[in-house]
């Protein structure tokens, strides 16, 4: 599964990220035969500190200001984004100037009216052409599993002034991954599985593929490609403007499911699509390349099964037409790189990667020095590091150095030699960025200031002169400015979020507190929230807030809204707690998160129960008789494995999204971690909730999507099924027809934070005692 994404995913939601905080209630304000806060809003006096649930899903407590979504232009010295012009009703493109942030509109929102209504074209994003000559415009779009990555796109000419919409005759919100040829003559699209090129002086549509169908997809991918991989866009333009090079999905023999919508008619539908779950048969996927007038495909002869080898990266070399592909064994394991000539459809291997237990994709390839060099990142040495490769394979040379990891790219300042990435060598909760130099030594230079703890974002120009630097730590919302290199020297603010700060201050909240727990001889990064009117001198009970897959982390000193869901369920008596257990997606080198292979499950409920032992240990206010755990997601799964498996120490759980077993869940981001179940079958019952049952004496609440296409409602029946087995009782909440993140249609949110709220009132009594 992949992030970012939900910045996300699959198996990973925060409940941090995007709820604000609701009716905050001490636990001595309410009377002890209140059944739960909500019943007596309407009664209570509104005053500093005592909030409406409402307040909170609408997200309106603490605001802040982003810098929107910002694109440097060629030229490295200035950005364009889209603002709205009050006075016609549109979207002005409007350019800004890093050094004195002299302001532009570049492209009137006049210029984008559709002269058949004489009304303008909402606006979704824009992509510029590479001479800055003509811009695409997307808009009417539609969801495609996660993302809208389907819609119309027209295509602004800013010589003549003339705008059109693309794909005249194919089926409305249909055009998937837009993007101009090279040299600015043609657009290239994905319309129902065939790539299409428009000539744009003619208008002339050519389908370039002819093959797709239901279960043959071209330039674009099934599910799990798109959900693991990242995987959507699936065709690049050559240099030259001559060619395209697209991936194919064959997903028949793929085992299909069923998704029954009981809800929108009388009579049921059903959404049937390709999802392979672990030990289960693949797409074939394989690459090849078509001219961009047409004609036959030619396919790269990779070897392997393609149902069991994996083609997750295709680019083309730059200023040449060489593919650059990986290819991954089913195992993930293995990155094979390939360079293959669109004269020769023979492609040479030049360089192998390799991992006990799994590698990652290598998203941030660079060439250098007439590309005679590319980069790769790479825990060879028991550390994530930056290395250049030779061209051949030979060479293989460190860019960064050190007991720490490099965590992810910044940008780079090729004139000067220097690369940027993010790291955090001495505190794992935090980010800050290093410059390292491209042919050096490997010696790493730290550039965020000293003096602001916390995690440091940055989106650089492209010549690596100038950067919009976002700033922020789970107290202080984001402060925005807009930094020159290499001395990282602030020029202006862009935004401040002051409001927002003293709005967050005036909640009168406890501040999330960092701390370390134990877990035998292992320190783990933690953090807890009390509630604001926290005695020392008494025991509160505990709520565990887990996620525990190697995916993400839940441990991070970043501004999170101001984490007022937490906030909001300390204040009704509890002190909420996170901890990040051995695998965490966290930069502590490649042992901390790989010891978890083939034991996905079992480790990190360990961690959860021996770190909430340790943290009663430490702190005298903690009450280990009442331990509640929730997550969602990969979360829910842990959340399961700790109320099973150490039900002396967890009393009370919620279990949101969950995998109950982990042969249903997809093949590639299971067997990433656990090999496939025919394989490692062990390790599959073991870390399988649904194998631990028999343990469960607490309270526990299950909610579930039946509309779930990632964790599919399947668990949910099957795990009720076996506890109805064995016996033991539970409580249950489904979602018709709510996806993975339960959040379409009116009064979802509402009614799941209200819901969990009160069982947790209900089931893990709440104050001190």
């Amino acid at each position: 599964m992949n992030l970012t994404k939900f910045i996300t995913p699959a198996l990973f939601i925060t409940f941090a990220g995007n709820i604000a905080m609701a009716q905050i209630m001490p636990w001595e304000n309410r009377r002890e035969n209140d059944d739960n806060p909500f019943t007596q809003s309407a009664k209570q006096e509104v005053r500093k500190g005592h909030l409406l649930l409402e307040d909170v899903v609408n997200g309106n407590l603490v605001p802040t200001r982003g810098s929107g979504a910002i694109d440097w232009m060629k030229d490295g010295e200035r950005y364009s984004r889209l603002e709205p012009n009050e006075a016609t009703g549109g979207m002005d493109v409007v350019a800004y100037r890093a050094k004195d942030n002299r302001r532009e509109v570049i492209i009137p929102s006049s210029m984008f009216i559709d002269k058949s209504t004489g009304s303008h074209v909402p606006i979704r994003s824009i992509i510029w052409s590479n001479d800055n000559d003509k811009v695409l415009v997307y808009t009417n779009t539609r969801r495609v599993w996660r993302y809208d990555t389907r819609g119309d796109y027209w295509v602004l000419d800013l010589n003549d002034g003339t705008f059109r919409q693309l794909g005249k005759g194919l089926p409305e919100s249909s055009l998937m991954f837009a993007k101009f040829s090279p040299d600015g003559n043609n657009v290239a699209y994905v319309s129902q599985n065939n790539i299409y090129v428009e000539n744009l002086p003619t208008g002339n549509i050519k389908r370039i593929t002819d093959d797709g169908s239901d279960t043959i997809v071209n330039g674009t991918f099934d599910w799990v490609y798109e959900e693991e991989f990242g995987c959507r866009d699936g065709f690049r333009w050559s240099p030259d403007s001559k060619y395209i090079a697209y991936w194919q999905s064959d997903t028949e023999g793929t085992g299909t499911f069923d998704i029954i919508n009981n809800v929108d008619s009388i009579y049921p539908t059903i959404m049937h699509f390709p999802y392979p779950k672990a030990g289960s048969t693949n797409s074939a996927v394989k690459v090849g390349y078509v001219s961009a007038t047409g004609g036959p495909t030619s396919w790269i002869e990779l070897p392997g099964d393609p149902r069991n080898n994996y083609i997750p990266r295709m680019e083309f070399i730059p200023e040449s037409n060489e593919l650059f592909i990986q290819q991954m064994n089913r195992q993930q394991n293995t990155n094979n790189v390939w360079i293959a000539s669109l004269d020769d459809n023979a492609p040479r291997k030049i360089f192998t990667d390799t991992d006990a237990a799994w590698l990652d994709t290598n998203d941030n390839i660079l060439w250098l020095n007439d590309n005679n060099w590319f980069t790769w990142e790479s825990e060879r040495d028991g550390w994530r590091h930056l290395y250049r490769i030779s061209r051949d394979g030979n060479q293989i040379v460190p860019i960064t150095k050190g007991d720490f990891d490099y965590i992810s790219p910044v940008g780079t300042d090729l004139k000067k030699g220097l690369v940027y990435f993010i790291a955090s060598p001495d505190n794992y909760t935090q980010r800050y960025l290093y410059s390292a130099e491209l042919f050096g030594d490997g010696t790493v230079k730290r550039l965020s200031p000293a003096n602001q703890e916390g995690q440091h974002r940055y989106n650089m120009s492209p010549t690596g002169k100038w950067a919009v630097h976002t700033f922020s730590n789970a107290a202080t919302p984001s402060i925005i400015d807009m930094v020159s290199f290499p001395k990282h020297q602030s020029v202006r603010t862009i935004e401040d979020n002051a409001d927002a700060r003293e709005r967050y201050k005036a909640l009168g909240l406890n501040p999330k507190e960092f701390v370390k727990v134990k877990s035998g001889d292992l320190t783990l990064d933690a953090w807890m929230i009390k509630p604001v009117d926290f005695d020392s001198t008494k025991k509160y009970p505990v709520i565990v807030e887990v996620y525990g897959e190697p995916a993400s982390s839940t441990v991070q000193d970043v501004w999170g809204g101001g984490d007022l869901w937490n906030q909001y369920i300390a204040n009704l008596g509890y002190i909420v707690v996170s901890i990040d257990n051995r695998g965490a997606n966290v930069p502590r080198g490649r042992e901390w998160r790989k010891c978890i292979y083939g034991e996905v499950g079992t480790f990190a409920s360990e961690d959860q129960a021996r770190g909430v032992q340790d943290l009663a240990r430490q702190y005298s206010f903690i009450d280990s008789t009442r331990v509640g755990i929730t997550g969602w997601s990969g979360g829910g799964s842990q959340t399961l494995n700790s109320m099973f498996r150490y039900p002396d120490i967890f009393h009370t759980g919620i279990a949101i999204a969950f995998v109950a077993d982990q042969r249903t869940y997809d093949t590639i981001y299971q067997e990433r971690y656990m090999n496939t179940p025919q394989d490692n079958p062990e390790g599959y019952v073991k870390g399988s909730p649904i194998s631990h049952v028999e343990g469960l004496k607490g309270n526990l609440l299950l909610i579930h999507g039946t509309g779930d296409d990632n964790v599919h409602y399947q668990n949910c029946e099957l795990l009720v099924n076996e506890l109805i087995r064995h016996g033991k009782i539970f409580s249950q909440v489904s979602y018709p027809m709510r996806s993975h993140g339960i959040y379409e249609r009116p009064g979802t949110t509402l009614h799941l934070r209200k819901t969990m709220a009160k069982y947790w009132l209900d089931n893990l009594p709440a104050g001190p005692r």
